[in-house]
């Protein structure tokens, strides 16, 4: 579990978002609990890289609240990670340090830490090695290695695997199967719907800046409520 709270449930309302002066959220509605995997899809242009970033607390909304518990600025318990991981020029092992002590976390517990973490990813025999020389699969694994020894209470995934080959990204997908199964929320998007019903317990559907449904995975994928989801999972079976 989470060493710290993030103030969990999360609540939109009437959220606008309109990053470089152009509306992309409009008018979002949504509470997120705890405990479950949340996939974001849409369509390009939806505005779910953009959402994802508001309830991580990286872009101010221009209109509407935010609360994470009872909140209004962002608390410390939680993680984000992109589909281009940002490493620093350091080795593997640094890199997961630097951000334990960001958190407060120091010397022998770092240590425990950074060895769990690069033990449940696959990468302890490669801790001394520079980050920016592993391969876009092992940067990646090191982001979520990082993510590990934080021990947040949500993480924000945006397209995590997007630029990873099958292999990889199935790699990946097991360890995020293993933060959640640690205590840990997940808010993800993916392009991938095979990877959404594999991952997803609720999906959040997006269209043109708005959340046109919230339904779990399941139905979703077999009877979604709105026409537009309709028509985006009949668009990518053609």
């Amino acid at each position: 579990m989470a060493d710290y709270g993030t103030g969990l449930p999360i609540r939109l309302h009437q959220v606008v978002a309109a990053p470089g002066g152009t509306p992309v959220l409009t008018g979002i509605d949504l509470v997120l609990n705890a405990g479950g995997r949340t996939v974001l899809l849409g369509p390009n242009g939806a505005g779910k890289s953009t959402l994802l970033r508001v309830l991580h607390g990286l872009i101010s909304p221009s209109a509407g609240s935010i609360v994470w518990g009872d909140e209004c600025t962002r608390p410390r318990g939680q993680a984000m990670v992109f589909q281009r991981p940002v490493l620093l020029r350091r080795s593997a092992a640094e890199n997961i340090r630097y951000a334990l002590d960001l958190a407060g976390v120091h010397g022998a517990e770092a240590d425990a830490r950074i060895a769990e973490a690069l033990d449940e990813v696959g990468l302890r025999a490669l801790a001394a090695r520079s980050a920016r020389v592993l391969s876009g699969g092992e940067q990646q694994k090191l982001a979520f290695a990082r993510v590990w020894a934080l021990r947040p209470e949500v993480l924000f995934l945006d397209e995590p695997t997007a630029s990873l080959d099958p292999a990889a990204a199935r790699s990946v997908e097991q360890i995020i199967g293993d933060i959640h199964a640690r205590g840990t929320t997940i808010v993800m998007t993916t392009h991938n719907l095979v990877q959404a019903k594999r991952l997803a317990d609720d999906i959040l559907f997006l269209h043109a800046g708005r959340v046109t449904e919230r339904t779990p995975a399941r139905e979703f994928f077999t009877n979604p409520h709105s026409t537009e989801a309709a028509a985006f999972l009949e668009g990518e079976r053609l």
